[in-house]
């Protein structure tokens, strides 16, 4: 099965702590790298996971945050000192874009790489279009303008079995169409079932990152069906209230979100720097959810 992994370089929220650094992800597709947020200490916790940043070619910020962002000047910095080429996007909304070009040209002359900036707005839409997959953003409710992304793979072609193709003598010229959902039909007018030939596709997979979001069954329904879903579980129940002024969400309300969504498995994080460990995090959303449920940890590698 092709490549389809999630990597955690950060997720905890607001200021790094001795056990978390801010938010960061890098999602993995068949070796095209592409980063969710980028908290200070990405460069660091990357080194440390082996990442190695040459197939890095889209940034995603969710938003304008500092725990969200401040680590992207220094990582394109590095990247320029390291001499990568090619084009990186960076998506942000349109303040931001602003913001870092400023700071871009005050500490990164002459970049290696072409560097474009892609304007967001919190709302449904596709930014990226690939032949292997698509990145589509959805409105998030919290204190600014925030957005969510969706990857999805393309749906997959169907497999051929070798023992019916060779059978029907069927001829290499015509197995594509075989692949694409065509019917056989022989050199006597025979017509072959597409069924006999091939089996069902692989199902695509898909992934879900929610930032920062106060509870709103809105995002479960911007969502959807999702193979995993990472969700904000900044405060365990016993902040409820403080989640809900803070513009954030329990673990609690995160897995009930996967579970309308739904997602076949949850990953929750962004946890507050209060809790002494991710216990009560985890008990909760797996009582909320109903299913599996991941809590992140930095160096953490979730395949898809």
């Amino acid at each position: 099965m092709d490549k389809f992994e999630v990597k955690i370089l950060g997720c905890g929220s607001a200021t790094p702590t001795a056990r978390h650094l801010p938010s960061c992800q890098v999602v993995d597709i068949r070796d095209t790298l592409y980063m969710i947020d980028c908290g200070e200490g990405a460069q660091l916790q990357a080194r440390k996971m082996g990442i190695k940043f040459n197939r890095l070619r889209h940034i995603f910020l969710s938003h304008l945050h500092g725990d969200h962002c401040l680590g992207l000047v220094g990582l394109l910095s590095t990247l320029s000192l390291h001499h990568i080429d090619g084009e990186i996007t960076v998506h942000t909304f349109a303040p931001g874009a602003e913001m870092f070009k400023r700071m871009i040209e005050f500490f990164c002359h002459e970049l290696t790489f072409t560097l474009n900036f892609n304007i967001i707005e919190p709302q449904r839409a596709i930014i990226v279009d690939t032949p292997a997959i698509t990145v589509e953003t959805f409105p998030l409710y919290h204190r600014i303008p925030t957005v969510g992304y969706i990857f999805r793979e393309k749906p997959k072609v169907r497999h051929l079995r070798r023992d019916m193709l060779d059978f029907y003598n069927v001829p290499i010229s015509q197995r594509h169409k075989l692949q694409l959902g065509a019917d056989f039909v022989t050199p006597e007018g025979a017509v072959i079932p597409n069924a006999r030939l091939t089996t069902d596709p692989t199902a695509p997979r898909s992934y879900a990152y929610c930032s920062d979001t106060l509870f709103d069954p809105r995002v479960a329904r911007d969502v959807g069906p999702v193979t995993t879903m990472y969700h904000e579980a900044t405060y365990a129940d016993d902040s409820t209230e403080k989640a809900r002024a803070r513009y954030h969400s329990t673990a609690r309300q995160a897995g009930e979100i996967a579970r309308m969504a739904p997602a076949q498995r949850l990953v929750i994080g962004h946890y507050s720097k209060s809790y002494p460990d991710e216990s009560l995090h985890l008990e909760q959303a797996k009582e909320a959810f109903g299913g599996e449920v991941i809590a992140a940890t930095e160096g953490m590698c979730i395949k898809i």
